[in-house]
């Protein structure tokens, strides 16, 4: 049963925190997943704000275990942080992808070829 069974080490609260950030996207991610979802992108299937150990990734596609992150004005005074974060995900087998806010809103296009690019060449 689900409930008994965590996701790569996930707590309660971290899964409880993921399922609040998937009803309050910010614009950037909101706009990302309009055309992520329904496996609008290469027919890959992509997952929002999921649970990995103490980790929320913004969106995960579980075919080719890559992680799409859209990182805001905090990740400036963050990167040791990310970074950490990265070589963390990266010990579980994921590629990590990641972009501004300003980017995903202002280069959507180039933004969806890069990560069909990363998608295609793991997968």
């Amino acid at each position: 049963m689900k409930h008994n069974q965590r996701i790569r080490g996930t707590s309660t609260e971290i899964e409880q925190t993921a399922k609040k950030l998937r009803n309050n996207l910010t614009p950037a991610e909101a706009r990302l997943w309009a055309v992520l979802k329904n496996k609008q992108l290469e027919g890959l299937r992509f997952r929002r704000q999921h649970p990995v150990g103490d980790f929320i990734l913004d969106f995960y596609c579980p075919a080719c275990k890559l992680v799409v992150e859209v990182d805001g004005e905090i990740h400036d005074r963050q990167k040791e942080y990310d970074a950490a974060r990265t070589a963390k995900l990266a010990e579980y087998g994921y590629k990590v992808l990641r972009f501004s806010n300003q980017r995903v809103i202002n280069d959507l296009p180039q933004v969806l070829a890069e990560i069909r690019r990363v998608a295609l060449s793991i997968s």
